[in-house]
């Protein structure tokens, strides 16, 4: 079906399921059924903490977070849910080095597992940089269904997108 931007990867039987549950206007109420409630991580203090916490289950041994943020300039119209950064300079006679995670603010009114989603691919990063079968694999062990989540989340943009309406009120 022409017009799901979101999910341009999958089968014409996927899009024609997914353009379906638009025509009939079900889309919401089905992510609704699956996703009953928004999230209450509104801070980006909330965020880093809810961050550091994925951080220290999974990846303990890695370098830590300078800042994670919602990003209200991030576009996912340009493919980004969120974004990492890893900048290093010289700083007198050291290397300083600084990882930042930023996350599109459209997720302060999602489902927890569609945020918990970005941030897991977003720390993945911090040890893959390709989205390889190795990154793919790690976001999996950090969150278990990952792939479900990550087409879930792409559904909730398309309902986004077609109904021009918030699917959860906060």
């Amino acid at each position: 079906m022409r017009g799901l931007k979101y999910l341009a990867g999958y089968s014409e039987n996927v899009t024609g399921k997914v353009g379906q549950l638009i025509a009939e206007n079900r889309l919401g109420s089905v992510l609704l059924e699956r996703y009953p409630c928004a999230h209450d991580i509104r801070t980006d203090k909330a965020l880093y903490d809810f961050t550091v916490e994925i951080k220290n289950e999974f990846l303990r041994k890695s370098q830590p977070l300078s800042k994670v943020v919602y990003d209200h300039k991030i576009s996912v119209i340009n493919n980004a849910l969120g974004l990492h950064s890893f900048v290093s300079r010289v700083q007198g006679g050291k290397i300083k080095a600084k990882n930042e995670i930023r996350v599109a603010s459209l997720f302060k009114e999602a489902p927890i597992e569609f945020l918990k989603m970005i941030v897991v691919h977003e720390l993945a990063h911090l040890k893959e940089k390709e989205h390889n079968k190795a990154f793919y694999q790690l976001c999996e062990h950090m969150e278990s269904g990952y792939h479900q989540l990550e087409f879930d989340t792409r559904l909730y943009l398309t309902y986004l997108e077609t109904a021009g309406s918030p699917l959860y009120k906060v």
